[in-house]
């Protein structure tokens, strides 16, 4: 005998088959509802962003999270070390020589001791991290305010908070596609090609908000004064290093290294710049 979720019925079960689908249709339309009710605007970009949160919720949560997420890595560099007073310092100075100081962030510099991991990531409202293994890769000031704008991108592009929005509202319909499948005898697996669907398009959205947050980088280090052409050498590390992966790109969080080159060399097109005005700054201390 074959078994799945829910009870069998019959042919007199229509009426709460059809009670389930009721249920459902209303977990998914509140979830609608509840996402594009929130519609607020970017102080900075002047964007329609659909976010419940308030860029001081933002702040809290960053401050809240940022100590575990530092353990998680080694804990910072303390600031006596002349990496993370580096790291600090370019951070800083791509804030204020950048539309990023319109923002409402707080925005503080880590940096990890974590020397296995390459990686960079940021918190909402402003704290942002760099791991000593992506640091001790890159050669000059220009690579880390690439790095380092790119992640103050995802703060002012508020891309955080639009994930959870984004996930509260794929989680609605998942739940509610399975409550209304839940009497049929499919149900487990409509529920199953639901969360599937819901995860495929969270990460389209992860990869959109990386594409968006590189161009936010390139616009702030070339409003700081470097030069944009920096963030190629970084994406080949991150070529090189990604070098024999075999999962596909559109299962990825990150768009494919090679891809990213290709628009940061499109945006440069759309985008002149006068090079003799722009440099690669000073070698990193090590």
């Amino acid at each position: 005998m074959s078994q799945y979720y829910g009870y069998n019925y019959g042919s007199s079960g229509g009426g709460c088959i059809n009670f389930r689908f009721i249920i459902g249709a209303i977990i998914v339309l509140f979830g609608i509802i509840s996402y594009f009710g929130h519609e607020s605007v970017n102080p900075v970009t002047g964007e329609k962003q659909f976010v419940s949160m308030s860029p001081q919720d933002e702040i809290a949560l960053g401050l809240q999270s940022a100590p575990q997420m530092s353990a998680q890595m080694g804990g910072d560099v303390p600031m006596s070390d002349p990496r993370a007073e580096e790291v600090e310092h370019i951070g800083e100075l791509v804030v204020a020589r950048s539309d990023a100081h319109d923002s409402q962030y707080k925005y503080q510099f880590h940096l990890l001791n974590d020397a296995q991991t390459i990686n960079a990531f940021a918190l909402p409202g402003g704290q942002v991290f760099i791991t000593l293994g992506l640091y001790q890769k890159m050669s000059d000031e220009a690579e880390l305010a690439g790095v380092l704008g790119h992640e103050i991108g995802h703060v002012v592009e508020r891309h955080v908070a639009q994930q959870i929005e984004k996930s509260r509202l794929g989680q609605s319909i998942v739940l509610g596609t399975g409550v209304a499948a839940s009497g049929n005898r499919n149900g487990l697996a409509a529920w199953a090609v639901a969360d599937l669907a819901d995860q495929i398009v969270q990460l389209k959205f992860s990869r959109e908000d990386e594409s968006q947050a590189d161009r936010c980088g390139l616009q702030y280090m070339t409003e700081t004064g470097y030069d944009p052409r920096a963030m190629i050498d970084v994406m080949q590390i991150l070529k090189e290093i990604s070098a024999g992966g075999g999962e596909p790109e559109f299962l990825q969080t990150h768009p494919d290294p090679g891809n990213r080159i290709e628009a940061i060399q499109e945006w440069m097109d759309e985008h002149p710049f006068d090079a003799g005005h722009l440099s690669r700054g000073n070698p990193l201390p090590q």
